[in-house]
């Protein structure tokens, strides 16, 4: 079992709260009547899927069923930030790898831990699966 911070709710609630929506930060063409096909094909159907940082819409279904982003890590899992509606993410890709220069690193089950030294270097390189 692990928490997710609802940046609503101000409180980290079980995992069992909240349902992923799918890919944050989408824009809609504006002006989707001269939009060719392949651009509206991609904006329906056609998502990223990165290895490392992505950005993520979710809901807190069970609380207060508001939609909020995520900043998460695919490869380890870890929730970076939480951060509403509207909001710009604080972590990206290019901030991930200079807080790893930095070491800074997070703690399992999407706490953040943010100034600790890793008591190993190796804890913050990824590993190859």
């Amino acid at each position: 079992m692990f928490y997710i911070y609802c940046p609503y709710c101000k409180e980290h609630r079980e995992e069992e709260e909240f349902h992923p929506r799918g890919q944050a930060h989408l824009l809609r063409p504006e002006d989707p009547e001269n939009t060719t096909d392949e651009e509206w094909g991609d904006y329906l159907f056609f998502r990223d899927n990165p290895r490392g940082i992505h950005h993520e819409l979710w809901v807190h279904s069970v609380g207060c069923r508001k939609f909020f982003n995520i900043t998460r890590n695919t490869v380890t899992y870890d929730i970076l930030e939480t951060y509403p509606m509207g909001e710009q993410p604080t972590i990206t890709a290019e901030t991930e790898r200079v807080r790893k220069e930095q070491g800074v690193q997070s703690a399992d089950g999407g706490w953040q831990t943010v100034g600790a030294r890793p008591e190993n270097k190796a804890l913050n390189e990824e590993t190859s699966s």
